[in-house]
């Protein structure tokens, strides 16, 4: 069990921080908010500091920029997309079970790692809570890790047994509620997407489900399935509702069999209640929760990822809205090529076919030319107007088939630019 030094309730970074330092953060609702602060108020004094955050819901790094401290990350989710937009963020293109590889090749530095713990659990332990993500695995590099113990932070079973190798140099204590989570309620679009993208979910499917208001709907309509089980990088409240409907068993796994199985764990103050202590879910590492090797074991995986766009090819840009950075790769690459795989496993894009300005999502060609899943891996794409199953497809039968799912004002212009090399 590693050990934790006393709290400091104001903690003076420059104790530790050097200039230079590359600083890895907590990200999404696990970021240790007393610390980031800090950060970012303290970095002027101690100088050329750079931050890597992930997912982000705070407000936190608004002024990093004047304050002189450079941001990386791997994708524009949340309030990252502004400091993307801004340009006080750069982006590191990489799939995310690439990122704790490119640290310990040297690819990308690592001196300082910043997370969020819970408070001792059942066994005497801290656990890393909602967030078993690629810092624990960093650490082992890192010149210095800190910690903030949040007495609201749940326990969670998995992840306390990824500390016992680490070295804790110095400890905030403090006791905040979790950053909350959510979008807007599923309506008539997303629940016309989830009716045609559950008619590829069966009894005994592994789920691997995306976070948002498009893959809430799907798992909404699996209620009446049996024996599900849970395989993610991410879980939200979709799942939690799914799990307490009583469609998830996890029975039928092969990995991990009996328990839910995800990395990070973000949504809701009830979504926490849930995972607190809960024996039927697992916090795993993305060496596990994304690695080919896990994946590879699962039989019936079904992938639900999401889109900004999909081109008449199958080809999916998951990051650019026009010329802006919105989303990630992520883990939607290893998914889709494990679900392809998988025996009887499938890959479901699924989008509404409009955005919100009235342009079609399905398109002639992505934006910027991003491909962040190639044609070779698709599968289904689903939209309000149905599915298009693709794989096995040749390109003007892919054509056809997006064509006559995209929006009805937008078949004709579609149409007349298609073409199928």
């Amino acid at each position: 069990m590693p050990s934790v030094p006393e709290p400091r309730e104001q903690p003076e970074l420059a104790r530790w921080l050097r200039p230079g330092d590359h600083v890895w953060c907590g990200q999404g609702a696990a970021e240790p908010l007393s610390l980031t602060t800090a950060l970012v108020r303290q970095a002027p004094r101690i100088g050329r500091l750079n931050a890597f955050i992930g997912m982000l819901f705070s407000d936190t790094f608004a002024d990093a920029r004047q304050q002189g401290l450079a941001l990386t990350g791997y994708g524009g989710i949340g309030n990252g997309r502004h400091l993307l937009k801004s340009g006080a963020m750069q982006v590191v293109a990489c799939h995310y079970s690439q990122i704790a590889g490119l640290v310990a090749r040297g690819e990308l530095r690592c001196d300082v790692v910043m997370l969020q713990l819970s408070p001792r659990g059942p066994d005497g332990r801290h656990s890393l809570g909602i967030a078993h993500d690629y810092l624990p695995l960093l650490a082992r590099h890192a010149r210095v890790v800190i910690a903030e113990v949040n007495e609201q932070m749940p326990w969670t079973h998995g992840s306390a047994e990824a500390l016992d190798a680490l070295r804790i140099d110095a400890s905030v204590q403090v006791s905040r509620p979790l950053l909350e989570t959510g979008g807007p309620a599923p309506g008539d679009v997303e629940r016309r997407i989830a009716a045609h993208a559950a008619a590829f979910v069966e009894d005994r499917c592994v789920l691997q489900p995306g976070v948002g208001t498009v893959p809430d709907a799907i798992l909404e309509s699996l209620g009446d399935r049996r024996d599900l089980g849970i395989h993610a990088g991410l879980v939200g409240d979709g799942v939690r509702k799914l799990m307490q409907s009583g469609a998830v068993s996890n029975a039928f796994k092969e990995f991990d069999a009996g328990r839910s199985t995800t990395g990070l764990a973000f949504g809701s103050q009830a979504l926490y209640r849930f995972v607190e202590r809960n024996p039927d879910i697992v916090m795993r590492d993305p060496d596990t929760t994304h690695a080919a090797a896990s994946l590879a074991r699962l039989s019936r995986l079904v992938t639900l990822n999401s889109a900004v766009e999909v081109d008449l090819g199958g080809q999916v840009n998951a990051e650019l809205a026009g010329r802006a950075y919105v989303g990630a790769i992520g883990g939607q690459g290893d998914f889709v090529r494990a679900a392809l795989n998988s025996p009887g496993g499938r890959s479901i894009i699924a989008l509404p076919s409009l955005t919100k300005d009235g342009a079609s999502r399905i398109v002639g060609a992505l934006a910027g030319g991003v491909v962040t899943t190639p044609r070779s891996d698709a599968d289904i794409v689903v939209t309000e107007w149905g599915a298009a199953q693709l794989r096995g497809q040749t390109m003007a039968e892919r054509c056809r088939r997006l064509i006559a799912i995209a929006a009805p004002q937008h078949r004709e212009a579609l149409e007349r630019g298609a073409t199928a090399p």
